[in-house]
């Protein structure tokens, strides 16, 4: 039978565990209420520059969206983009995975060499793309439908998939190949445009020299190519198109900054990921009249740099996204006319392309309305068709419905 003693410690401890619980309540119920009134009070805003998107709007209530569920799960999707110190948070979770071990965050690979590299997942358009391509091709009823090329741009996740985690689904496994060789395949009447050798023969070089003393074909924190990486795409292009490549000692080279994270990086919003470099090229023999047709702004540039004062950089190139963009060259080495049907990789492979055509018109299919084919056929000095897109995007790129 226990003694007064140990009833009197079991009291006591009674107490304290009670204490206790009214202490983390407590706390719990301040930290909640002090989150609460921080959420309130702060600042909101609708876009968010680290991670390059709009943030959720607050829903609007009907009784249907309270029915199927929509209205609570907005209001879940509002709370996650607009709590507190959310950049600080994500940056801590992203840290603390990758001290656990995690090779893959939010379908982003933390490879070699301090790369972030997209996974590439299995193509579900693969058909449509070849239908949309090939309605184009027959809709052009011009000269032009016999220089019809298509170059198809395999991602880091190919070209540099040595560097991927040795786990990695990915990793030795070629899938943007096999898909571009049934694209390809299917459109033998368009010229094919392969770069990926040209790629693969320079990511093989970068291999033989120190990290640092050569220039990057992908951006580290960035799904494109670099302006280098366009420029290998660019020769291997003129290669097939019996064009004589500009060297790249013909091109000023300037660095015109080192703090660009892409949309990659948006991914892991990880803060403490350093900033790269862009580079873009100018042949200073050029006398460019850039055109954009739904602004109407005319400049001199193919670069808009007030995008360097953003977090959307890449965006400098070709002014950001429009519909239809006309560019002239009066000291162009031909006076051959392209009509550019392409995705956000081909803006830097245009300063290269410009060098070899008296006018460029460059069309972004999820704007413009009318189908470049239309197009083409009512400018019958159009000699030349180029569609440019990279292998990760195609499958959900909005702009191959509008190709033709």
């Amino acid at each position: 039978m226990p003694n007064q003693s140990t009833k009197s410690e079991e009291y006591l401890l009674s107490g304290i565990r009670k204490v206790g619980n009214v202490i983390t309540v407590m706390t719990v119920t301040v930290l909640i209420l002090v989150f609460g009134v921080w959420f309130i009070v702060s600042p909101k805003v609708d876009f968010s520059e680290s991670e390059n998107r709009q943030l959720a709007l607050w829903p609007t209530y009907t009784f249907q969206s309270l029915k199927d569920g929509s209205y609570m799960s907005g209001i879940q999707k509002y709370l996650s983009d607009h709590f507190p110190m959310r950049d600080g948070f994500m940056t801590l979770k992203t840290k603390t995975e990758i001290m656990l071990g995690k090779e893959e965050i939010n379908g982003i690979y933390i490879a070699k060499d301090g790369y972030l590299i997209e996974q590439y997942d299995a193509p579900k358009q693969t058909e449509k793309i070849i239908t949309q391509f090939g309605k184009l091709y027959n809709d052009i009823t011009t000269d032009a439908r016999n220089n019809i090329s298509l170059m198809l741009v395999p991602t880091a996740v190919t070209t540099y998939n040595d560097k991927l985690p040795e786990t990695a689904p990915d990793k030795g496994v070629m899938r943007q190949l096999d898909t571009m060789d049934t694209i390809y395949d299917a459109l033998p009447e368009m010229k094919r445009i392969d770069c990926w050798e040209a790629l693969k023969e320079a990511a093989l070089a970068e291999k033989d020299q120190t990290p640092g003393s050569f220039t990057p074909l992908y951006y580290h924190t960035d799904h494109h190519w670099t302006t280098y990486g366009a420029y290998v795409a660019y020769r291997a292009f003129c290669e097939e198109m019996g064009i004589n490549t500009l060297p790249e000692e013909a091109f000023e080279k300037t660095v015109v900054t080192d703090s660009f994270r892409g949309t990659v990086y948006s991914k892991l919003n990880d803060t403490t990921v350093p900033g790269e470099e862009i580079t873009i090229y100018e042949n200073p023999d050029n006398r460019l009249t850039v055109s954009y047709q739904d602004t109407g702004e005319v400049t001199d540039t193919l670069y808009n740099k007030d995008y360097l004062e953003k977090k959307d950089k890449y965006s400098m190139f070709l002014n950001n996204l429009h519909p239809v963009i006309e560019i002239t060259n009066e000291t162009a080495d031909s006076d051959k006319v392209m009509v550019l049907v392409k995705d956000s990789y081909a803006n830097s492979i245009v300063p290269f392309l410009v060098n070899h055509y008296k006018k460029i018109y460059v069309f972004d299919t999820r704007y413009y309305r009318f189908g470049p084919a239309s197009f083409i056929n009512q400018h019958p000095e159009v000699t030349d068709v180029l569609v440019l897109y990279n292998m990760n995007t195609i499958d959900t790129d909005l702009g191959i419905g509008g190709i033709f």
